[in-house]
This record gives structure tokens, C-alpha cells and sequence, in this order.
């Protein structure tokens, strides 16, 4: 039966909610599944762990590795005492570090969980790396492209296991999304549209002036790539997941709009990411206004999806009873501007259909923290994933690819910005990958 002559919710219903087995993931085969039976192999092992910068996303990560059985802490790291007493309260039995090589290099470590500013992201990744530990890295990969090629080549080269903290791979409602579009729900993408809105400084509080860098690290060009880096580096990842290219130039603008601070990364940015193919990404985010929150929008010719929110929009919807219709078009005033001789009683105007959601217990949150959600964004199952990989020492296929492209892509359009060009994608940070696995 054609997609046309079925009712979506029917259509959506006959899908099955991801998991029960009737959906293979398409750019991650069976990714769920795989790592279910991965957790099935190491019952009874345990991944012993140094946490390495143990913050609000550090303790963030902590609180999941406590539901994990197959996770075991052994170490902490940090440079700042008040976060490492924290975690020490967590696993007081764990060794407790300040310089991040003596907590690589400890014998009881078989991988590192690093949640550091961005700047020591590579550092301390290719260190681990090289003494021969797994690693699992904070989003973005690094602070810069050419970091972000070094980590790659030398994870390439370890043969170790790298993770990057790209969540959206783990969770349900965002693979769920992918397969609708790989299934044609929604036809021919046509649009791609990332925006993250929040009302507030970014700021810290900083027990003494010393500290102002170290604490709101974000705010400052040598540590943090700013909304980019912290922010689009999520969502730019829908340039590959879902159009399975990479885009040929790249534009954008950049400003200091409302936070007058003394901040030196961008409050307010617009970047444009164009495909050969003709198809445009674009990312948008203002610090100053949050009104319309966080999502992530697909739009096809024939239907579109908020990948956040999880919801299905149709383009063409089961037209509702005669007389249902006729009803909503008296109280929309529709004959006020169209004529009952036209072949369609529906004007061309955005449409006002309800989404339908793509699965059952869709769980949200509206983006206002990055550091820890309320709710499960695919955190736990990525975490856990790494675990069973430190064990196995097995990698999953493209989880590396997918983070090194977002991050790239984050940093490109930061570069666009602050050189006011277009700027084409540098042939040598391209690494090897299959876009239609």
C-alpha cells in the first residue's frame, strides 16, 4: 500500500516503538541491540575507570556509572580540590589524582572518562591513547581541527577504543527519527534546521578572582570554541547522520550582542552549511532569549521532523470528514481568501497539523543545561556502551566518525565567523568514512 493512502498515526503505529525489534537503525546498524548483547558478553567483568575532571559533567557521568554493573571507579583526577572531594565522597575507596599522567598511568586503570574543559580534551586523550588505555572523551573532540586530526590518527594507530560524548547516537526517539527518514516518511530532505535558544550568562560563580578562568572556562577563546563547540557540536552531527555527506562551503556571523561582560566567545551566532547536492544545514543560537528552546527539524517534501520533541509532521495528512472541514475552514475564515471553484480547499500557508509522536514515552528536556538533563538523552547507554567496549576492547562502527565530523564541522563554522567568509571544507581534515553504513 502507497504511504499516501494510510493514515499517518496508523502508519506510525504499524512502525513499532525502536526496540521491539521491527526497525534496524540506519546509520548505526542495530546499535541498541548491539550493545545490549555486548553488556550480555562482559556480565561478571568490570571496566576500571579514571574519571578525569570530575565537575558538574564529571558527577554527571558518575551518577551513571553507579547504575552501571559492569563499571567499576578506581580513580579520580582534578585540579580543583572542592570537585575532587566531591567525587571522593562518591567512590572514597578511589585513588585521587591532580596531574592527569599519574592517573593514566596508573596499573588499575583500564580506561579513562574524561570531562575536562575542552582545551585538555586532546592532551589528555592522546596520552591515554598512547600509554594504552581506552578513552572516553567530553563533546567536542577538541579544542581545534588540528587537534581534533592528531586524537583521530592516533586513536587509529593505538588500537585502543575511543568514545566521544555524542549522546543523541543512544538515544531512542533520535534513532527512531533517522529510520523514518531512511524508511521515505517524509520524502527528499530539503532542509536541515538546528537551533539552540537560552536566556542566561553562561557565567559561574567564582569563589575568588584567581579562579575566573578556570571556572568559566567557556567563556574564553583559549579554552572554550563557545556556542559552537559547547552547543552545535550536538546538532551539526545531522549533517552526516542524516544527509551522508559533508558540506562544500561554509558561512556564518558571530557577535557579543547582550552579554557586554568581558566574554570573549560569541552570544549570538548564525552559521550556514552548504551541500553539493544543493541542501542547506543551518545552526542558530542566542543566549539572550530562549523562547523557543532547543530542536533539531528535518524537513522533507513530504512530511517533517522535530528530532527533540520527537514528532512527525505530515505535509499531506488524511484529510478529516466532509463536514469536519468545512467547520475548521469557517473558523479559520479560510473563504475570506480563497475561492470555492479552486481544485483545493486548503490554502498554501504553513501548516497548522498537530505532531504525531514518533514513539511511545518520548522523553524531552528543553535544553537549558548541557551539563546534566533530567531526563535520559542517551547519556547512560553511550557510558554504558564504553564500559562493555574497555572490556571487549571492540569499538562500534562509526561512533568515532560521527563525533570527529560534528566537532570539525562546529569548529569550521566558528572559523567562518571570525574571518567573515565563506570558507571551503579543508581536503586534509576529510578522514576515511561510510556515509550509507
Amino acid at each position: 500500500m502507497e504511504r499516501k493512502d494510510i493514515d499517518r498515526r496508523d502508519f506510525i503505529k504499524s512502525l513499532g516503538a525502536i526496540g521491539g525489534g521491527s526497525l534496524l537503525l540506519s546509520s548505526l546498524p542495530q546499535l541498541h541491540l548491539l550493545a545490549q548483547e555486548r553488556e550480555k558478553q562482559v556480565k561478571g567483568q568490570k571496566a576500571r575507570l579514571a574519571i578525569i575532571g570530575t565537575g558538574s559533567r564529571g558527577m554527571y557521568h558518575i551518577n551513571h556509572l553507579l547504575q552501571i554493573p559492569h563499571a567499576e571507579v578506581v580513580a579520580l583526577c582534578d585540579i580543583y580540590q572542592p570537585h575532587l572531594d566531591n567525587a571522593a565522597k562518591v567512590f572514597p575507596k578511589a585513588k585521587q589524582y591532580k596531574d592527569y599522567n599519574q592517573a593514566i598511568a596508573d596499573p588499575n586503570v583500564d580506561g579513562i572518562l574524561i570531562a575536562t574543559p575542552l582545551h585538555m580534551h586532546a592532551p589528555i586523550s592522546i596520552a591515554g591513547l598512547k600509554a594504552g588505555k581506552h578513552v572516553f572523551c567530553e563533546k567536542s573532540m577538541a579544542r581545534t581541527v588540528e587537534q581534533c586530526k592528531e586524537m583521530y590518527d592516533v586513536y587509529k594507530e593505538s588500537g585502543k577504543v575511543l568514545y566521544i560524548g555524542i549522546q543523541r547516537l543512544f538515544d531512542p526517539k533520535y534513532l527512531k527519527a533517522i529510520e523514518l527518514i531512511k524508511n521515505g516518511t517524509i520524502g527528499q530532505i530539503v532542509g536541515l534546521r538546528n537551533f539552540w535558544y537560552r536566556n542566561n550568562d553562561w557565567r559561574r560563580p567564582v569563589p575568588e578572582p584567581s579562579l575566573e578562568r578556570q571556572i568559566n572556562w567557556r567563556l574564553y577563546k583559549e579554552y572554550s570554541g563557545g556556542l559552537m563547540t559547547e552547543l552545535a557540536a550536538h546538532q551539526l552531527q545531522m549533517g552526516t547522520w542524516v544527509n551522508h555527506s559533508l558540506p562544500d562551503y561554509i558561512t556564518g556571523f558571530g557577535d557579543i550582542l547582550f552579554w557586554k561582560d568581558g566574554r570573549e566567545v560569541y552570544d549570538s551566532v548564525s552559521v550556514i552549511y552548504h551541500y553539493p547536492n544543493g541542501l542547506r544545514m543551518t545552526f542558530e543560537s542566542i543566549i539572550s532569549n530562549k523562547h523557543y528552546g532547543m530542536d533539531e527539524q528535518v524537513l522533507g517534501h513530504e512530511g517533517t521532523l522535530e528530532l527533540a520533541q520527537g514528532l512527525l509532521y505530515m505535509e499531506n495528512p488524511k484529510p478529516a470528514p466532509g463536514i469536519q472541514q468545512l467547520i475548521n475552514q469557517i473558523e479559520h475564515k479560510v473563504f475570506d481568501n480563497i475561492s470555492f471553484a479552486g481544485p483545493s480547499w486548503v490554502p498554501e500557508t504553513a501548516s497548522s497539523v498537530k505532531g504525531e509522536p514518533i514513539m511511545d514515552h518520548i522523553q524531552t528536556h528543553d535544553g537549558s543545561n548541557t551539563t546534566g538533563a533530567t531526563v535520559d538523552d542517551g547519556s547512560l547507554g553511550l557510558v554504558s556502551a564504553y564500559c562493555s567496549s574497555v572490556i571487549t576492547g571492540e569499538p562500534i562502527q562509526n561512533l568515532v566518525e560521527e563525533a570527529y565530523y560534528s566537532s570539525v564541522l562546529a569548529l569550521l563554522g566558528n572559523k567562518a565567523m571570525e574571518e567573515r567568509a565563506v570558507i571551503e571544507f579543508p581536503e586534509e581534515y576529510k578522514i576515511p568514512y561510510s556515509f550509507d553504513a
